[in-house]
């Protein structure tokens, strides 16, 4: 959600022209005045590594939008301002002549990725198995066995693990597995840096509902608990 606020306000009439829906006679006083903090991710590593990829068309059309998305800065100015204007009450940005309601579209042509016609993600799915892992990552069963850590009851693999094995694949041009990497990573701290199980997101092959899902659990469960930091 963070990384692509930006574009709300850069092109608010292209936006509008997908989002937004006419209402009438809305009470526009309880839009809310308190000022949010955002936790804004450090994209410094991940941008070396953007720079080693040897051919950003290839990679586009196996992972989508995902360099192009490392490129945008976060302005806490926008994103403070555009938050004020979300209603708890109709779950969705409440302006005084319309709504603006995210859409699967949009977020589909965000990420560059199509919402497929595969199970998204829900939280239920079993932990995978080390040799999934393996198959996906291009990573020896040794170093899964040796890295997987265990946060919040899930099972996951440390970023600092994942930043070595990706300069490393780099290292030998294994663009695929170095390409698979680098997707993980942008995953697990830009996209849903409040998720954990962000192997199972990838596995999916369908992120962008959770995606859109996960726009909603940044901005309405901390406007509605009185949590003011927004991932």
């Amino acid at each position: 959600m963070h990384t692509f606020i930006k574009k709300f306000s850069s092109n608010i009439e292209g936006l509008g022209q997908a989002f937004f829906v006419n209402i009438i006679g809305m009470d526009f006083a309880r839009r809310n005045t308190r000022k949010y903090s955002f936790k804004i991710p450090d994209l410094l590593n991940l941008r070396k590594l953007r720079s080693l990829v040897t051919s950003p068309e290839d990679f586009r059309a196996r992972h989508g939008h995902f360099l192009s998305i490392l490129e945008i800065n976060v302005e806490e100015g926008i994103l403070n301002t555009l938050v004020k204007f979300y209603d708890l009450l109709y779950h969705c940005f409440t302006f005084p002549d319309y709504q603006l309601v995210p859409t699967l579209e949009k977020y589909s042509y965000w990420v560059g990725l199509p919402v497929s016609d595969k199970v998204p993600f829900s939280d239920l799915e079993k932990t995978p198995k080390p040799s999934t892992i393996v198959a996906a990552f291009h990573l020896e069963t040794s170093e899964i066995k040796a890295n997987l850590t265990t946060k919040g009851g899930l099972q996951g693999l440390p970023s600092k693990f994942l930043f070595k094995k990706a300069s490393t694949f780099a290292e030998v041009a294994s663009s695929e597995a170095f390409e698979s990497i680098l997707s993980l990573l942008i995953y697990g701290l830009v996209l849903f840096p409040d998720f954990v199980d962000i192997i199972q997101i990838f596995l999916t092959n369908n992120p962008v509902p959770t995606f859109l899902a996960d726009t909603h659990h940044s901005i309405h469960h901390r406007n509605q608990k009185g949590r003011r930091t927004i991932l």
